[in-house]
């Protein structure tokens, strides 16, 4: 892999001045790539599903989210320049750099809401410095977001800030669309802090990084003015921030789920927007922390090119995980995580000293997400157990980021390439059918679900004469897969375990020791080991060598699977999947199988400490 030398990563993160220059460090390196007149920024060759133009609009839009809190703070860039020139021309219909009239449901609505919260937070800078026609543009052109429609989902935050912005400079603002809105949003609020990113939809990043990032800034902003709102916003987060620690692991790791994960360090500005709006559900120390382990950890990877510029992907540059509207400086949407540069230098956050994660269980059910989340602390290991939905959207590979059984912080999770083979179809953490002929397909959607203490079960059918009940007993870095398949026709399967990465780049030239026979198969190295257990069913364990670029955390894998052919009738599976990080000073686990009993009528399974029994009668009757 290509080795870059950069000052971002050579940067401690630990002062507010480290934190300054760490803005500063990625946003000075895109100054070559704006445009003749600064209106947009000409960043990479690759497409998304809108045009380049407005592409080029998105990546000068999303540095603002940290610049604004760097200006806010009291601090200067010499980017700014270029972005108010940008700006006047951006927003000027006479300009051949016009940024356009917009439409319902367009990706411009979106990086609107940038401009919003730059009128809101740096009005002196942003705004003061305009003439009068040059002020008039600029509300002609946001406020074109007022007469157009947006997606039902976290896009009604995007008018509202807009709004917001036009309030805190003293212009006409809509406020019926502002609590139009914001009611439409309180219908996705389900419980415990969590909401859905729309009605019938999933509960992913946009819950933190975006719902309650903007519903944090709403309650900030407008403290005076909506008390009452603001309020229910502040204990809302302060209440879904004691599940989402949980995402995250002690080196500063958190799970790679769901779409837009190319968003990267934004995992942790739901942290950044708590400070700032004065919500302290854990120490200052402890959120701190939080934040500045996690974007150390970003910065350790290899997610920058040459030239400094943030690239489209997960822990290296990959468009096989990418969203369909994942233009080249859509990554640039991650700064705003860097909020708390908006604190003043005297604010607490700044005094506070670093500190580690506070003490958390080893296992949480999780309702809204539908998880169980296991923890192995000492090795910072973290896995969520998952039901998945009985819905689905048109975003790629909603399958793999939405309904895999198992996403881990260490092992990552994997996407499909391509459709022929299980080399091809990387089906890390899923149960994948074929019909004998080598095209594979693993869960997309579920029938029906239920989450209890240790157990989650759920009901899908691969195919509509193909009917399978999957128990996931939870646990690490042993969890246990019971699989109950009914079908009507001769099918193949391939039940995978966790994607290990072949490759470290602090153990260079490691190969992997291998343990495969008629039960058993694992892959062992420095930093992690995978395997699987064929318990009951006769499979046949097997190493997959997955297509390289599938998984989000490693470019090239190797999956623990059990192999196997069934006929027509009713079939049970019992498989046993390990997996966890390596450890100089720690003994593997690798031998203490969990034990299951099988009989007639019922299987009991003993997990650690826990027994969990499924009765095989009551499944098939």
């Amino acid at each position: 892999m290509l080795k870059v030398d950069l000052p971002i990563q050579k940067n401690p993160l630990k002062s507010r001045e480290d934190l300054i220059e760490a803005v500063k460090q990625i946003v000075h390196p895109l100054k070559p790539f704006y445009s003749k007149d600064r209106a947009r920024l000409e960043i990479g060759n690759t497409g998304a599903s809108y045009s380049d133009d407005i592409a080029g609009l998105e990546g000068f839009s999303r540095v603002l989210w940290g610049l604004v809190p760097l200006l806010a703070g009291g601090e200067s860039s010499e980017v700014w320049e270029l972005c108010l020139k940008g700006i006047k021309n951006g927003t000027d219909p006479a300009h051949e750099e016009y940024w356009g009239n917009i439409t319902d449901f367009d990706q411009r609505a979106v990086e609107m809401a940038a401009y919003g919260y730059a009128l809101a937070l740096v009005p002196e800078k942003v705004w003061d410095p305009l003439t009068d026609e040059e002020k008039a543009n600029f509300f002609a052109w946001l406020n074109q977001i007022n007469r157009i429609s947006v997606y039902d989902c976290n896009w009604l935050f995007f008018p509202i800030l807009v709004n917001l912005g036009f309030k805190a400079v003293g212009l006409p603002y809509d406020r019926e669309n502002v609590n139009k809105n914001l009611d439409r949003l309180d219908e996705f609020y389900l419980e415990e802090g969590w909401y859905a990113d729309g009605l019938d939809a999933h509960c992913d990043y946009y819950v933190p990084f975006a719902i309650h990032f903007y519903s944090l800034l709403y309650a900030k902003l407008m403290d005076k003015d909506d008390p009452k709102r603001a309020e229910k916003y502040r204990n809302r987060a302060a209440t879904f921030a004691k599940d989402f620690i949980y995402w995250f692991s002690k080196d500063g790791s958190a799970l790679p789920y769901g779409r837009s994960l190319a968003y990267r360090f934004s995992q942790s500005a739901f942290w950044s927007a708590l400070v700032y709006a004065g919500v302290e559900p854990f120490s200052l120390g402890e959120i701190k922390g939080l934040i500045l382990r996690n974007l150390r950890w970003w910065f350790n990877q290899p997610i920058f090119d040459s030239n400094g510029l943030l690239t489209i992907g997960y822990c290296y540059p990959n468009l096989v995980m990418a969203e369909n509207y994942n233009a080249s400086g859509s990554p640039y949407w991650a700064l705003k995580t860097f909020l708390f540069l908006a604190l003043p230098k005297e604010h607490p956050f700044w005094q506070a000293e670093e500190k580690p994660l506070p003490t958390l269980k080893e296992k949480i059910v999780q309702k809204s997400p539908r998880f169980i989340v296991c923890r192995q602390e000492e090795r910072g290991h973290t896995v969520a157990f998952n039901a998945g939905y009985k819905h689905t959207n048109e975003h790629p590979h909603v399958g793999a980021k939405y309904e895999k059984f198992a996403y881990s912080n260490l092992f990552g999770f994997s996407v499909q390439k391509a459709d022929w083979g299980l080399s091809q179809g990387a089906f890390d953490s899923m149960l994948a059918i074929s019909e004998c002929d080598n095209l594979f397909r693993g869960k997309k959607t579920c029938v029906d679900f239920s989450v209890s203490e240790h157990v989650i079960y759920t009901n899908w059918k691969p195919f509509a004469d193909v009917d399978i009940k999957t128990w996931l007993v939870a646990g690490a870095p042993w969890h246990i897969r019971i699989h109950c398949i009914e079908t009507n026709r001769a099918i193949d399967y391939a039940d995978g375990g966790f994607a290990l990465g072949l490759e470290n780049k602090e153990h260079q030239g490691q190969k992997a020791e291998v343990i495969l026979n008629k039960q058993e198969s694992l892959a062992k190295l420095p930093w992690g080991s995978s395997g699987i257990v064929s318990i009951y069913g006769q499979g046949q364990p097997d190493l997959v060598y997955a297509n390289a670029n599938t998984n989000l955390i490693n470019p090239r894998t190797v999956i623990p699977t059990v192999k196997g052919s069934l006929k027509p009738g009713t079939h049970w599976l019992v498989n046993a999947v390990f997996g966890e990080p390596g450890s100089e000073n720690e003994v593997s686990q690798w031998d203490l199988v969990p034990h299951v009993d099988i009989t007639h009528d019922e299987m009991i399974i003993t997990l650690g400490t826990q027994t969990v029994v499924i009765q095989k009668e009551a499944v098939t009757s």
